[in-house]
C-alpha cells in the first residue's frame, strides 16, 4: 500500500519543479499588482463595498465547500458590523455565522500577527460555539485526541480516502508547522507559502472538524501578507468551490505521494489566477461604469433608463430588446421603445446590427463611441 506523504522521513521538506511553478507564480504576481493598482483607482465607497462583498463571498463559499450553506444576508450583516460599515438592511446574525466571520477577519485584518496555537484554538471555538458539529459533539479548541479518516460509502462498505497524521503526533507536527509559518526568514514567496501552508495544515488535520475552513483562512492570511493589505478584493474559496472535485483530487494525489508538490502548487496558482482575473474584469467594469456616468452627468434620464443602463453594465442576461425592457421596468412596450429611442438619440444606446428578427440594443463605450 502506498505511503501517505507524512509517513516519509522529513516529509515537510517539500520540493517542486521550479521552472513550471515560477512561470505560474510570475503570472499571479503580475495579476496581483494589476488588481491592486485598479483598486487604488476606486473611490472610498466603492472600495468599502468591494471589500464587504469579497469577504461575504469568501465566508459563504468556504463554508459551502464543506457542505454548509449559510444565509447570505446574515453573513453580509455580520461582516458589515465588524468592519463598522454603515450599510442599510442589516439583519440579526446567529453565533455560528459571527464565529466564521470573526475567524476570517482576524486572519486577514491581523495578518501580520503571529499564528499561534492559542489563536487557532480561538478560531476553532468561534466555528463551533455550541461544541457540536451538526448533531455530533466534538472536541473544541483542542487538537483531536482520536484518529481521523476521510471515508465515503455505506456502513460496511466504506472507502477510505485519507488517514490523517496519528493523533499522538499532531501536537509535534503543529509545533513544526507554526514555527515555519511564523518564520519571516523563510525564503519562499508568500503566495507559494500560502499554498504550502494550506496543504501542510490540511494534511495534519489537527481538529475534529473545521480543518478545511481553517486551512483556507490560513491561506488568505498569507495572501494578505503577500499583498500587504488588510482588505480582500477577491475570493479564493469561490474558485475552489467551482473546482471542488479537482480540489479534493489534487489533495488526494499529493497526500499519497512523496515530497514533490508541484501538482498542488500549479493547481493552487491556477485557481488563484482565475480569482484575480475575474476580479480584475469586475473592477474594470466598475471604473468604466463610473467613467460612463461622469461623461454623461449632464444628460437627463428617467428612472427606467438609469435602471436599464446600470443593468447593461452589470451584464444583463441575454440581449436587450424592447419587450425585455418593458418587463424589467414594468412599463408598456410603447413606453419602452420611446425610452430606447431617446437613449439612441442621446448617444447612449446603439442598435445591434446583428440583431436578427427582433431588434436589440447595446451600450456605447464610456466615451460614446460606436
Amino acid at each position: 500500500m502506498p505511503k501517505y506523504i507524512y509517513q516519509y522521513e522529513n516529509w515537510t521538506d517539500f520540493t517542486w519543479q521550479n521552472a513550471a511553478v515560477s512561470a505560474s507564480l510570475g503570472e499571479v504576481r503580475f495579476l496581483q499588482g494589476n488588481l491592486l493598482g485598479l483598486i487604488r483607482s476606486l473611490g472610498f465607497a466603492s472600495k468599502e463595498e468591494r471589500n464587504l462583498d469579497s469577504l461575504t463571498l469568501d465566508v459563504l463559499k468556504s463554508s459551502e465547500i464543506e457542505g454548509e450553506k449559510l444565509d447570505r444576508e446574515q453573513v453580509r450583516s455580520s461582516v458589515a458590523r465588524r468592519l463598522g460599515l454603515n450599510v442599510a438592511g442589516l439583519v440579526p446574525t446567529p453565533r455560528n455565522v459571527d464565529g466564521v466571520v470573526e475567524m476570517m477577519l482576524d486572519a486577514t485584518q491581523n495578518h501580520r500577527d503571529r499564528l499561534t496555537e492559542e489563536r487557532l484554538f480561538g478560531w476553532h471555538a468561534a466555528l463551533f460555539p455550541t461544541g457540536y458539529s451538526g448533531m455530533n459533539k466534538i472536541t473544541v479548541a483542542q487538537y483531536r485526541a482520536d484518529e481521523m479518516k476521510v471515508v465515503s460509502g455505506a456502513i460496511g462498505k466504506e472507502k477510505i480516502h485519507y488517514e490523517a497524521v496519528p493523533a499522538k503526533n499532531v501536537k509535534d507536527e503543529m509545533n513544526k508547522f507554526l514555527a515555519w509559518f511564523n518564520n519571516d526568514d523563510v525564503i519562499i514567496d508568500p503566495v507559494l507559502r500560502s499554498a504550502i501552508a494550506h496543504l501542510w495544515f490540511i494534511t495534519i488535520h489537527p481538529f475534529d472538524d473545521g480543518n478545511g475552513r481553517i486551512a483556507r483562512a490560513i491561506s488568505d492570511m498569507m495572501l494578505a501578507r503577500s499583498e500587504n493589505s488588510r482588505e480582500r478584493f477577491y475570493s479564493l474559496s469561490k474558485h475552489i468551490l467551482a473546482e471542488r472535485k479537482e480540489y479534493y483530487d489534487v489533495l488526494k494525489q499529493t497526500q499519497h505521494g512523496g515530497s514533490d508538490i508541484t501538482g498542488w502548487l500549479i493547481w493552487f496558482l491556477s485557481v488563484l489566477r482565475n480569482a484575480l482575473q475575474e476580479t480584475e474584469c469586475s473592477v474594470q467594469n466598475v471604473l468604466l461604469k463610473a467613467a460612463f456616468w461622469e461623461d454623461r452627468r449632464d444628460i437627463v434620464m428617467n428612472s427606467r433608463q438609469r435602471l436599464m443602463v446600470n443593468k447593461l453594465f452589470d451584464e444583463l442576461s441575454g440581449k436587450l430588446t424592447t419587450s425585455k425592457w418593458a418587463k424589467i421596468t414594468k412599463c408598456s412596450t410603447d413606453t419602452a421603445l420611446r425610452d430606447i429611442t431617446d437613449l439612441i438619440e442621446k448617444g447612449i444606446l446603439i442598435k445591434d446590427e446583428a440583431g436578427g428578427r427582433s431588434a436589440n440594443y447595446r451600450l456605447t463605450d464610456s466615451k460614446g463611441k460606436k
